[in-house]
């Protein structure tokens, strides 16, 4: 642990000498000039006016509080408790209408693994139709899971009432 600090510190003064180094410039035969943070044969040292900063800009923090505009709406508690149990009503009615279509949902799939789909061949022959059984069995899966996910919903919906 020590061994860290003190490479940290190492490291963050070498950083901070490294951001103020001196620069210096060399013009060439040719005019080329050159910078270099090294001191350059023939090179001028520059000093160079320190570049203006800004302080950053106080934000204030914000409330952790609610508040309110005063011209936004309010609801008395007897209005609300009306809306509630208006909502309640309503979400009862529908899981209601969604287990009695589960139930329809169970008798369609009772009923399409029951009866295989037949189909006469050319020479008169019964054959099981295997493919249109699977599909219709699937069908019947797909919508007895919908009205279990529905169910589920609005149940967890009427809990979440006040």
């Amino acid at each position: 642990m020590k061994r860290f600090i003190l490479t940290t510190l190492v490291s963050t003064l070498t950083m901070s000498g490294l951001a103020q180094a001196e620069i210096y410039k060399r013009v060439d035969k040719e005019g080329r000039v050159t910078y270099s943070s090294a001191p350059v044969k023939g090179g001028q040292k520059l000093e160079l006016a320190p570049l203006p900063t800004m302080q950053a800009q106080k934000v204030p923090p914000k409330s952790s509080s609610r508040t309110t505009n005063a011209d936004f709406p309010k609801v008395d508690g007897e209005t609300q408790s009306r809306r509630d149990d208006t909502r309640r009503k309503i979400l009862e009615d529908e899981l209601a209408t969604e287990q009695q279509a589960l139930k329809a949902a169970q008798e369609k799939l009772q009923v399409a693994q029951d009866s295989p789909q037949t189909f006469t061949g050319a020479n008169g022959q019964t054959y099981r139709n295997v493919a249109k059984h699977d599909a219709e069995v699937s069908e019947a899966e797909d919508e007895l899971k919908a009205h279990e996910s529905n169910i589920k919903a609005l149940k967890s919906e009427i809990a979440n009432l006040k």
